[in-house]
């Protein structure tokens, strides 16, 4: 069942914890370069946006991140690839 829609308030602030998994828990991760690629990815992304993450975990179906909003919020970090 799908979650609610996940509250964000507008500019910089916001604490999150997110978490990304796989499809019916399939790995999001297969090796060390999947694992790189992801890691330096998403570390662009959150610089780029302004996102601080405060912790995170990776492991081979799921991720998850706790981390602040930038001022352009939780979506445009997400949405992005």
């Amino acid at each position: 069942m799908p979650r609610g829609t996940r509250l964000d308030a507008p500019g910089p602030g916001t604490l999150h914890h997110v978490i990304v998994r796989g499809i019916e828990r399939s790995k999001i991760v297969k090796d060390d370069y999947d694992r790189d690629n992801f890691i330096s990815r998403f570390g662009a992304l959150a610089k780029e946006t302004g996102t601080a993450i405060y912790a995170w975990a990776l492991l081979s179906n799921h991720a998850c991140i706790l981390l602040r909003s930038g001022a352009a919020g939780l979506p445009t970090l997400m949405r992005r690839r």
